[in-house]
């Protein structure tokens, strides 16, 4: 799906061992923060985002760079090393945010806004390191059904949730991973990571 000198486009998600991202209510309490799947991504150099993530995103990690010490907007607890260098990160890595609303992202300063998946096909046809791919199974799925992600990789908690957003809602079609790399933890979670090889032009909705 990548060139050889193309940046590989990577989805890091954390999902329940019956296949959901969140709970009936909207529910995350049972994984861990948004920083956590981040370091399953190694060399990026671009993040990738949809609209839906602002302002909260900017602001979440505004604040926490600002005050590493205090509790963050949307929180309850100080912020956790993991928290801390993800923000440091963010603030130095260019953001690409996917949006046909907005009109400026003030939060990191190295961002772009671009309108639609061919300019962010473009981007990603470029020479560079790896892209991460921030959001939630709406943001996910829509650039799996443009073949534009690469890699998925889940950090698969040994929870399950019985209803919820599962974590291929709104897939259009049959897709053909490769598995990659299987790591159990000590906290009984299992890191996966799947290659993405083909996107199947046989439509779900057919």
């Amino acid at each position: 799906m990548t060139s050889q000198n193309s940046r590989k486009m990577i989805a890091a998600l954390q999902v329940s061992l019956d296949g959901f991202i969140e709970g009936p209510e909207g529910e995350k309490d049972w994984a861990d923060s948004w920083a956590s799947a981040f370091g399953l991504i190694p060399d990026v150099d671009m993040f990738v985002l949809g609209a839906r993530m602002y302002p909260d995103y900017g602001d979440y990690w505004k604040a926490i760079l600002a005050n590493p010490d205090r509790v963050p907007p949307f929180q309850d607890r100080v912020p956790s090393q993991g928290e801390i260098a993800y923000a440091r990160k963010a603030v130095e890595t260019p953001h690409v945010v996917l949006s046909t609303t907005l009109t400026k992202v003030s939060c990191p300063p190295e961002a772009q806004i671009v309108r639609d998946v061919t300019e962010l096909r473009t981007l990603k046809s470029r020479p560079g390191k790896n892209a991460y791919v921030v959001g939630g199974t709406t943001f996910v799925a829509s650039l799996l059904n443009e073949d534009l992600i690469d890699e998925l990789r889940l950090i698969v908690h040994p929870i399950v949730l019985g209803r919820g957003r599962g974590l291929f809602a709104g897939i259009n079609k049959r897709l053909t991973l490769d598995l990659a790399e299987a790591t159990p933890t000590e906290s009984g979670r299992v890191i996966v990571c799947y290659r993405l090889i083909s996107g199947s032009v046989t439509s779900t909705s057919q």
